[in-house]
């Protein structure tokens, strides 16, 4: 049954995502700014509806969904909260891999919608024009999202954080919501599984911690549904 509703899956969703990309490809042509981010929207709302209905993958929510002049570092398993951004978040703002910034289309639809591209050996111009970028998304309201861990990491596994979160927590004076994600045994994996994927939202983290502070807590919260962690309260 799971390689049949993969298959499925499959099938349905990129079909679907080929309307959404050719959608997109004519708004950013049209200049409609606004219009196109309502199409990403959507794109993530379709993929939802594709695992939920198609997979039969579930979501539940502990905590509270941030908003606004927020810095939200998420666990990062598999694909499925990469997409799940836009529709779960109010005009999200995310750090990205430079290197997605640079696909043809892609990189000028990611630029549109308002990712910031991460250059992670390119000193300190590349830092200032990152944080530029999401100093202005910040003050325009959109929440800045960050993989604090750079890359997708195995359900039950925790990997140091990139040296450089703790560089934007200081530099952009904002507070943190960390979120836990268990995504990983259902949806990385080419036959995906039916069931639950949980996204457990921390409460803030105050602006102006110590490094070891932060980077302490934020670790502890987006590993709190590892299964060698204990439960951490919604």
């Amino acid at each position: 049954m799971a390689v049949v509703r993969s298959l499925l899956f499959y099938f349905v969703f990129y079909l679907g995502s080929i309307y959404h990309v050719a959608g997109s490809a004519a708004l950013i042509m049209l200049g409609s700014r606004n219009t196109f981010r309502r199409v990403v929207e959507d794109w993530a709302r379709w993929h939802r509806w594709c695992a939920r209905v198609l997979l039969g993958i579930q979501q539940r929510i502990e905590g509270t969904i941030p908003s606004g002049q927020v810095l939200v570092a998420l666990k990062h398993e598999s694909f499925y909260e990469a997409i799940d951004l836009p529709a779960m978040f109010e005009r999200p703002s995310v750090f990205a891999k430079a290197e997605l910034m640079r696909i043809p289309m892609w990189g000028f639809a990611a630029d549109r919608y308002g990712l910031v591209g991460v250059e992670r050996e390119h000193g300190a111009k590349a830092l200032r024009a990152m944080l530029t970028a999401a100093k202005k998304y910040s003050a325009d309201g959109r929440p800045l999202l960050i993989f604090p861990e750079g890359t997708r990491i195995p359900h039950g596994q925790r990997a140091e954080l990139q040296s450089g979160f703790a560089g934007l927590y200081k530099l952009l004076g904002l507070p943190v919501v960390a979120c836990a994600i268990d995504s990983g045994p259902l949806y990385h994996r080419r036959w995906k599984r039916a069931g639950t994927i949980t996204f457990r939202f921390s409460d803030p983290i105050p602006a102006g911690l110590p490094r070891a502070e932060i980077e302490a807590r934020v670790q502890d919260a987006i590993n709190a549904l590892n299964p060698s962690d204990p439960p951490v309260p919604a």
